[in-house]
């Protein structure tokens, strides 16, 4: 209760700042497009992977040329070598965590052994509330688990906000507040699940592996990115043989 009573005397206190540096960060900001490129496609040899990449902005691969420098094109190449992956990716710019559940309930009923989640960034900047992220994450879970079947679901960590070269202060440092707010309530929350781990991704944060807007990650983050999650899954495979 504390916590969000402070919560909401910074945000008051510093919204005249907040709503001015925002409106100039749009203003400011180029805006990317999605990258072109398949957005499914089977790769590798090996035990088959149904693996489905759900999202925003980042999963869908602003800051690529095309989706094979993307988190796709990366994580699929990553998990090549040892598995068959059939893949599919339904992510969408400016996506928060209602929107990645209204497009599940939109999809086919098809199986997917694993499932990636990268959202969070939108919720922060939209300024979700925490109940509303905690019970979308829960809502999305179970739809997962029961249209798809899913038995792993990997949830990327949330980027640095505060470390976003695009931001400037003190916006950069009340939106990274936002995100590690969220994060750790997804962290708590994935605890309680078996099925559920979260994936951390860990690069510099410079200007080499950021997109050319400050905001996104470009192909070197990338790289990182689907490699620690094709690791992360791999693991979590062999300690369940069956997933």
């Amino acid at each position: 209760m504390l916590h969000r009573l402070t919560h909401g005397l910074i945000t008051l206190v510093l919204a005249p700042c907040l709503l001015a540096q925002g409106r100039w960060v749009r203003r400011m900001t180029p805006v990317l497009p999605e990258p072109d490129g398949p957005r499914e496609g089977v790769i590798g040899r090996g035990r088959p992977l149904r693996v489905l990449i759900l999202g925003d902005s980042s999963a869908a691969g602003v800051g690529a040329a095309h989706q094979d420098e993307a988190l796709s094109g990366q994580l699929s190449r990553a998990l090549a070598p040892c598995f068959a992956v059939q893949w599919s990716l339904q992510a969408c710019t400016g996506h928060q965590i209602k929107d990645v559940m209204a497009a599940v309930r939109l999809l086919p009923p098809k199986p997917w052994d694993v499932v990636v989640v990268a959202v969070g960034v939108n919720d922060a900047t939209g300024m979700t509330r925490l109940s509303a992220w905690l019970d979308g994450l829960s809502t999305l879970r179970t739809q997962l688990r029961q249209r798809h079947g899913a038995s792993c679901l990997v949830w990327s960590a949330l980027p640095p906000v505060h470390h976003f070269p695009a931001l400037p202060q003190p916006l950069r440092w009340y939106l990274g507040r936002c995100a590690r707010r969220l994060e750790q309530a997804l962290r708590t929350w994935v605890a309680r699940h078996d099925d559920c781990v979260v994936a951390d991704v860990n690069f510099p944060m410079d200007l080499r592996y950021m997109a050319t807007d400050g905001f996104h990650p470009g192909p070197l983050a990338y790289a990182a990115w689907g490699q620690a999650l094709a690791e992360l899954i791999a693991q979590r495979l062999a300690e369940w043989p069956r997933a």
